[in-house]
């Protein structure tokens, strides 16, 4: 019998995994796939990123470099795509190696609760009894009805990280985080993209004035944005897809990605044999320790609610079995960040302008555009610009957001600033390097206290 059973490899059942065994637990974990990690580690975060990376130097040879001439670049892409798959590779290695040292029990197979105590994995028939059990299913592509997905023609974000070839002309169907970065992708590589966006802006979840950038950023870039656009139907033909939208217009495409968002995967899992049900959306509901109505059995991640973000995953994952074995475990949800990670990366950390509003809390506001900074002008980089929002009364941070290079690695200090309660004084008065793009957001957080120095 174990401590812990783990059903789900994830960022999050990993990570809880790791942690739960420092705590001197026993642990065991169920994983369907062969390689741990996750979407994030197999379909998602990394490779993804390891594409986005390599794709961005491409471009910027092709485009021409500061200083030198380049001529004849080449895309290699299946050159591109060995180095995506030895990147995933060398991270679920990593994970397996982690398991090893830290003494995890690893049970490849699908996890089937059979009470409330037991799991069966299906595939070796072996039944697992726990004290204390964690779902951590992750989530899958959401696939509207009116998607027709081949996996070939009509793709979602996995088939979309491996096309045999650069196709002509794509169609993204979803202007949120993963729509963008893979039609970035395939843009820099040489495609025509058209991103298609139901509501009145791309990355509708994030801050109005950031986001309005971004579109101009890309638009700049060569991408079509399209927004306000009801799709009716997406279709694989013979030679391509046919994406028609309300109104009667036809678009073709040799390729049409369907990004429209992600739904919590618990397929399988029969929770009716725990006591355990989802909710309207699908979500395993979970009180602020992350318990679920039977108080032993836990839930993170993407199957609950909240962002799906992998490092919100790890977070929960750690505060979960903390709680399990010394009865605390906190997630501060305001100091959570997240980034797109196109180019400009586009990052936001706490509350935006609109939600602060909304909640009627009075704010004041700092900006800094990238044009202003030594650094950046050095690095050829002056688009852009980071946002501090301050309590208008107590001058604590409520939120940090920005667009320009690096700034995904620059709002880390935001997170920071906001899981201590800083106020915009404290961030403004702090040291910085100089020149440094972490001098922006000083300087933002000067501004949103009472005047920057440097405009």
């Amino acid at each position: 019998m174990y401590d812990l059973l783990v059903i789900g490899a994830g960022p999050g059942g990993y990570v809880a995994a790791i942690r739960a065994a420092q705590l001197g637990m026993k642990v065991g974990v169920v994983e369907k796939e062969k390689a741990l990690g996750g979407t994030c580690l197999r379909v998602g975060c990394i490779p993804s990123k390891a594409l986005l990376e390599t794709s961005e130097r491409i471009y910027e040879a092709k485009k021409g470099l500061l200083g030198a001439k380049v001529k004849g670049v080449e895309l290699d892409l299946p050159a591109l795509m060995a180095h995506k798959d030895k990147v995933v590779q060398a991270n679920t290695q990593g994970v397996e190696f982690l398991f090893k040292k830290n003494g995890i029990a690893r049970h490849q197979g699908t996890a089937r609760f059979l009470s409330e105590r037991k799991v069966l994995v299906e595939e070796t028939g072996e039944e697992l009894e726990a004290r204390f059990i964690l779902i951590a299913t992750g989530s899958a592509p959401l696939i509207p009805p009116w998607a027709q997905v081949d996996y070939e023609r009509v793709v979602t974000s996995t088939e979309a990280l491996s096309f045999p070839e650069v196709p002509k002309r794509l169609i993204v169907v979803g202007g949120g985080v993963i729509g963008l970065e893979l039609g970035v992708v395939w843009h820099r590589l040489g495609a025509e993209v058209i991103v298609l966006e139901y509501m009145d802006r791309i990355l509708p979840t994030m801050d109005a004035e950031v986001s309005r950038a971004a579109e101009r950023v890309f638009k700049k870039q060569g991408l079509t944005i399209r927004t306000g656009v009801r799709v009716t139907a997406v279709v694989p033909e013979a030679k391509g897809a046919r994406v028609e939208l309300e109104g009667g217009e036809v678009l073709e495409a040799d390729r049409v990605l369907v990004a429209v968002g992600r739904r919590p995967y618990t397929e399988g899992l029969a929770l009716e044999n725990a006591g355990l049900f989802t909710d309207e959306r699908g979500r395993i509901p979970v009180d602020e320790h992350l318990r679920t109505r039977v108080p032993h059995i836990y839930a993170i991640g993407d199957v609950i609610r909240g962002p799906m973000l992998a490092h919100k995953a790890s977070e929960e994952g750690i505060a979960a079995v903390e709680h399990m074995a010394t009865g605390f475990g906190h997630v501060d949800y305001q100091a959570i960040p997240s980034v797109v990670y196109t180019h400009p990366e586009i990052a936001a950390v706490g509350y935006t302008e609109e939600e602060l509003k909304a909640q009627g809390i009075p704010y004041k506001v700092g900006k800094f555009p990238y044009s202003a900074s030594g650094r950046a002008r050095a690095m050829g980089e002056t688009e852009g610009f980071i946002k501090v929002l301050a309590h208008a009364k107590t001058d604590r941070i409520l939120g940090v957001h920005g667009i320009g290079a690096r700034v995904g690695d620059v709002l880390a200090e935001a997170a920071l600033a906001l899981f201590f309660k800083a106020s915009a004084e404290d961030l403004g008065r702090a040291p910085h390097a100089h020149p440094s793009l972490s001098e922006i957001l000083k300087e933002a957080a000067l501004a949103a206290w009472e005047r920057p120095i440097h405009l």
